[in-house]
């Protein structure tokens, strides 16, 4: 699981409460889906959306897209039978909220493992509280099976009684720290939801700086959303051609036996290949999905 590269652009969150909305998930062009039991489902319909959500992680209807249920968290009265109902549904993943430390990771990792989830089902786990936040190295090595993070933003905002602003100026550190862990552990991150449906500019502005960051993509709270994301985490023509530029006149120099390149009028060196080499694998990776 750990090392396999899937693309994870846009990370769709869709109602397990909303059968329709579960339908419609089949033809949204999101990399993946958290088919939702905790925020979208008022409390009475847990139980009833629970089975909604297995039923349709195991139809496998889904084609490409790579699916994640969102249980209920740890100490919640739905989170026990959340977490076996899903693991005996075997999806590829299951997101767990308000992962706080690594002993959390290893508690859910032996719940996984207890209720006989496969072993093609990872786990995922959101940063969400400061305490996540300042123990985010701990959590990422707490566990080959977590393989990927997912920054739950608006709860780290109210947390931290900060103020949405463009930029995210209060949230930079917390972002920021997780994304080291991730990195340092070799883990896949997401960045958390845009709030406002209805300020394109905004939220497209805000992808991008979630992709200089360094971040693997973005979860998304509505279907206008997916397209985007896409297209922002998605190399462009021109970076797919200048990095094979970079690797050509790489190896065309080393046959040589010359020890400088030059690209553009810039000198390469073994990191700009390695880099070149990571925008090519995730373009085909893109590719293969489409």
């Amino acid at each position: 699981m750990a090392g396999e590269l899937r693309p994870r652009r846009s990370v769709l969150y869709m109602p397990g409460a909303n059968e329709r909305a579960l339908e419609k998930a089949k033809g949204i062009p999101a990399d993946a889906l958290i088919l939702d039991l905790e925020d979208a489902v008022a409390p009475d319909a847990k139980a009833e959306a629970r089975d909604r959500v297995c039923a349709a992680a195991l139809s496998g209807a889904y084609g490409t897209k790579e699916i994640a249920i969102r249980v209920n968290g740890l100490g919640t009265e739905w989170h026990d039978a959340d977490l076996a109902a899903a693991a005996a549904a075997g999806p590829d993943a299951v997101l767990v909220p308000k992962v706080n430390s690594a002993e959390e990771v290893r508690t859910l990792v032996a719940a996984l493992e207890a209720a006989g989830a496969p072993d093609r089902t990872a786990l995922w786990a959101m940063l969400e509280t400061p305490v996540a936040v300042l123990h985010a190295e701990q959590i990422v090595a707490a566990s080959a099976r977590l393989t990927v993070l997912v920054m739950g933003t608006n709860d780290l905002a109210k947390e931290l009684q900060a103020v949405h602003v463009p930029g995210r100026e209060p949230l930079r550190f917390g972002l920021q720290r997780c994304l080291m862990a991730a990195r340092l552990g070799g883990k896949v991150i997401l960045d958390g939801v845009f709030n406002d449906i209805t300020d394109a500019e905004g939220f497209r502005a805000e992808c991008v700086q979630a992709l200089q960051f360094g971040f693997d993509g973005k979860t998304l709270i509505h279907p206008s959303q997916v397209e985007p994301c896409n297209d922002v985490f998605a190399p462009s023509a021109d970076e797919i051609d200048h990095s094979r530029r970079v690797i050509a006149a790489f190896d065309e120099a080393r046959a040589e036996g010359r020890g400088v390149v030059t690209v553009d009028g810039r000198m390469i060196e073994n990191l700009h290949v390695d880099n070149a080499r990571r925008i090519l694998t995730i373009a085909d990776a893109i590719a293969a999905l489409d």
